[in-house]
């Protein structure tokens, strides 16, 4: 399973997503993939999976497949989120 965040640098939520994918990691022990929606891989990305919003967590199958997207504010719950990590 695949679980990323795309966020940019330099915002004013910027410092709570890196709070977030930091304790993420303490918690569960993995790791959040990172995307930058304004990279090119970041853009094809948001345009593939319709992310207006930024920052977005979301979850995807190891072929693709959208299973669950919160966009912006606030983050989902560690717990919440820990689940569709923990999937191989």
């Amino acid at each position: 399973m695949r679980v990323a965040i795309l966020t940019k640098d330099h915002t004013d939520y910027a410092r709570d997503v890196t709070m977030y994918v930091d304790d993420f990691h303490r918690v569960t022990g993995h790791d959040l993939e990172v995307m930058d929606p304004e990279s090119p891989a970041g853009v094809d990305f948001c345009r593939t999976y319709d992310i207006m919003q930024i920052p977005t967590v979301v979850a995807l199958t190891n072929d693709g497949r959208l299973l669950q997207q919160w966009p912006g504010l606030p983050l989902p719950t560690i717990s919440e989120l820990s689940y569709y990590a923990a999937q191989p």
